[in-house]
């Protein structure tokens, strides 16, 4: 197993990709708290799953935009690990409207979770490593860190920014050996993403070079590669998850 002894803290792991780098962390030997904001429910069908694999799992509910819960949840995580090795920012809101129609309050709300809270889970958990000797941060992206993805402004921006931030902690937290990397999920079957078309695999599994659409178990295990010791040298870097969909561009014949 590639994180045994290890544990880890994913955002957003009620459900879809943050549920699925929750269970291959776990599969790999990992402790694992798991948080969400809203739903509790879904939180605690993930944590119960880790536990049916022989680890330990704790659900904490916190709205990571927030740097107060954002600092709760950290004191509730290391009063039971009592260390933190790996952070895996996860959680993500999406506002499906055009630039002209979105409201400053959609815009707000995408940004504080998406990017505000990557910055607040990233400092917390850097300074916990710093004073351990280092660790892992795996920030989720998108394939919007490469192209504009129309009627998503808001989330496309926030993914932008996650994808820089993420260049500028592995620079400072480097000395630290703190490795900071970024993960860019293609088209990804999940619950959520499923109601965005009536067939989904189908429509996206045609424009995939590799011919079908991704699953959250792809993503988790690229997860655990760069939380492992084989990623110990990798960081700055935005890996794609993607099939190859963000490598074709748009052809005209």
């Amino acid at each position: 197993m590639l994180l045994e002894r290890k544990t880890a803290l994913i955002t957003g792991a009620a459900k879809g990709i943050g549920k699925g780098i929750a269970l291959e962390l776990a599969r790999q030997g990992c402790d694992v708290a798991v948080n969400d904001y809203l739903d509790a429910a879904g939180a605690e069908g993930t944590a119960s799953e880790i536990r049916e694999l022989g680890r330990r799992a704790m659900v904490v509910l916190a709205n990571v935009g927030l740097s107060v819960e954002v600092d709760r949840m950290f004191r509730d995580v290391l009063e039971s690990f009592h260390r933190l090795d790996i952070l895996v920012n996860n959680a993500g809101i999406q506002t499906w409207k055009s630039l002209l129609d979105l409201e400053e309050s959609d815009w707000d709300r995408v940004l504080a979770t998406n990017l505000k809270g990557c910055y607040l889970c990233t400092q917390r958990a850097g300074r916990h490593m710093k004073e351990k000797g280092g660790g892992r941060i795996i920030n989720l992206g998108s394939g919007c860190n490469k192209v504009a993805f129309p009627n998503l402004v808001d989330y496309t921006a926030s993914r932008g920014g996650v994808e820089m931030f993420t260049k500028s902690a592995a620079v400072e937290l480097g000395p630290y050996q703190i490795t900071v990397n970024c993960v860019a999920p293609g088209a990804i079957e999940t619950e959520r993403t499923k109601n965005e078309a009536g067939d989904y695999a189908g429509t996206w599994a045609r424009l995939t070079p590799l011919g079908r659409v991704g699953t959250p178990l792809d993503v988790g295990r690229v997860v655990a590669f760069l939380a492992s010791d084989a990623g110990a040298f990798v960081t700055g870097q935005t890996i794609w998850v993607d099939g190859g969909l963000y490598s074709k561009p748009a052809w005209p014949y």
